[in-house]
């Protein structure tokens, strides 16, 4: 039987994960058909842009379908094909983003490594807390659900990191946009875009903040 808490948190996560899916998908799709005025791909952004701040050793590479990413494993970006190839607002801001990883990279961002440093754990907890929460509360040891809540509280944390990566990665992409003077109304665009893309993070670690606060809740109880 499911409890009317959680039942409430399903409906509540479910309305903030769709609401912001709903707005991603519009503004990516309303800039996507707009073209920058420079005429340049989302390869050729990221590649100015990594010139333009002297980076020099980072690959930028076509991906699949949804894959805009940068790799501090091998120092490389990989850009969507729509990414890669358009020369939408779309395209362009995508591709300053993950060059603004790429600097932040370079330049050693400490948030950066913070979260780089939980990748290995939460790789880990992240497969692992439900599967011993679960056991635990079927056999009725507190000790393995009070370690599955704290290994869960270490996914919320990298959740959590990752929001001044990513807001700091957009902050850069638009200085550059402003520094080589695209014009207003296309970065006015980019902005939403970013803005819009930023906000599928803060949902995630909004999201899971709440599962945490009701996971601690229950074990009060």
């Amino acid at each position: 039987m499911i409890s009317g808490s959680y039942l409430m948190l399903i409906i509540v996560t479910l309305i903030i994960g769709m609401g912001a899916t709903g707005y991603v998908n519009s503004q990516l799709s309303k800039y996507s058909r707009r073209g920058v005025s420079n005429g340049l791909t989302g390869a050729e952004a990221a590649r100015q842009m990594l010139a333009y701040y002297g980076i020099s050793n980072v690959a930028v590479q076509c991906g699949g379908k949804g894959q805009d990413f940068f790799d501090p494993r091998t120092n490389s970006i990989t850009l969507s094909p729509e990414a890669y190839h358009g020369s939408s607002i779309t395209a362009t801001a995508t591709a300053c983003h993950e060059v603004g990883h790429a600097c932040q990279y370079a330049e050693g961002y400490e948030p950066m490594k913070i979260r780089g440093s939980l990748v290995p754990v939460v790789n880990f907890a992240s497969n692992a807390w439900m599967f011993l929460l679960l056991i635990g509360i079927a056999m009725q040891l507190m000790q393995l659900q009070t370690l599955a809540i704290i290994m869960y509280a270490c996914v919320v944390l990298f959740q959590v990191v990752t929001l001044p990566v990513e807001f700091n990665a957009s902050r850069r992409a638009m200085t550059y946009m402003d520094t080589i003077a695209l014009p207003q109304e296309e970065q006015k665009g980019a902005f939403s875009v970013l803005r819009a893309c930023a906000l599928t993070y803060v949902a995630a670690a909004l999201t899971s903040i709440l599962q945490l606060l009701w996971l601690l809740g229950q074990q009060r109880d």
